[in-house]
């Protein structure tokens, strides 16, 4: 598979981000590797938490919440998915399928060997780590659920949905930065605009941020319905403990942490919450209280 490495001085001097990178080598699906870039923060030895991010976003979007995690002692284990960040950027805009990004994920998660995780998860990070619950099971420890969903196809998607893929599918350039910058309720500084920008030098390594809007199942018949159906069916039986934590002002995802509340028995009596202020990208806007309330839940549920 052909790809392409965003050159290391883009991620220089980025604003609140001192962070080393780590690596591993993923299986391509097509005889090669790519390389997998992640954080890895706090002891080693202590419980991860893995940090999941969306589109268009890269580990960055963690920066203001990776401090309270380990302040409070914890591991924490943030992934760029392939595609974004200082991961490997396939060329084509067909290398990227969801089953792909969920094997891409599974392979770099057995590498790392991680166990009693809790995963917090949003956007993509949600309907590609809930997949992975689905298929590693006992990897898990618990879930927080913020501003995702894992969709099937059998319901239509909403209006502010359907106007972001159309948008994301028109627009002449994607500017990466400004659409994150668009999805909060706090503004961004130039510098963590220009951050969210740092992984794409120029369109051609943005295929993959281009291709996530057109790989959520809207239809039944979509190729990654039915393994959403059998991963909700696995889910649904598990006794993981599952906090859901959305954003007020989040159009695209309204209502759906109730969907969670009902379908997974390990949520019942959680301290559910709405995190006021926040629009889509959370972390921006309440990162250190979307932190607090896991930091909480850990300790409630462990």
């Amino acid at each position: 598979m052909k790809f392409l490495r965003t050159p290391d001085d883009r991620f220089e001097n980025l604003p609140y981000f001192n962070y080393d990178p780590h690596y591993v080598q993923v299986d391509d699906t097509e005889g090669g590797t790519l390389r997998q870039h992640y954080l890895d923060e706090g002891p080693q030895d202590a419980n991860p938490i893995l940090v999941m991010h969306g589109e268009p976003t890269w580990s960055y979007l963690y920066r203001h919440m990776i401090p309270e995690f380990t302040r409070a002692g914890h591991r924490v284990v943030a992934p760029d998915l392939i595609g974004f960040g200082r991961s490997d950027k396939p060329t084509l805009r067909t290398d990227y399928t969801y089953q792909r990004h969920v094997d891409w994920m599974l392979d770099w998660l057995d590498q790392m060997d991680l166990t009693g995780i809790t995963l917090v998860c949003q956007d993509w990070g949600g309907l590609i780590g809930l997949r992975l619950v689905a298929a590693r099971p006992d990897r898990f420890a618990r879930i927080v659920v913020a501003n995702t969903a894992l969709p099937t196809g059998d319901q239509p998607m909403n209006d502010a949905f359907t106007a972001w893929r159309e948008f994301s599918q028109t627009v002449p350039v994607f500017d990466a930065g400004r659409i994150v910058s668009g999805g909060t309720t706090s503004d961004l500084s130039e510098a963590e605009i220009a951050a969210y920008n740092a992984p794409f030098p120029d369109e051609s390594y943005k295929e993959g941020a281009r291709q996530f809007p057109m790989l959520v199942p809207a239809s039944p018949d979509d190729p990654a319905a039915q393994p959403n159906r059998e991963a909700w069916g696995i889910l649904r039986g598990l006794n993981l403990p599952v906090l859901t934590a959305f954003g007020a002002d989040d159009k695209i995802m309204a209502g759906v942490d109730q969907v969670f509340q009902k379908m997974m028995p390990g949520a019942a009596g959680q301290d559910h919450t709405i995190l006021q202020g926040a629009g889509h990208f959370l972390q921006e806007d309440v990162g250190p209280e979307l932190a607090a309330c896991t930091n909480a839940f850990i300790a409630k549920t462990s």
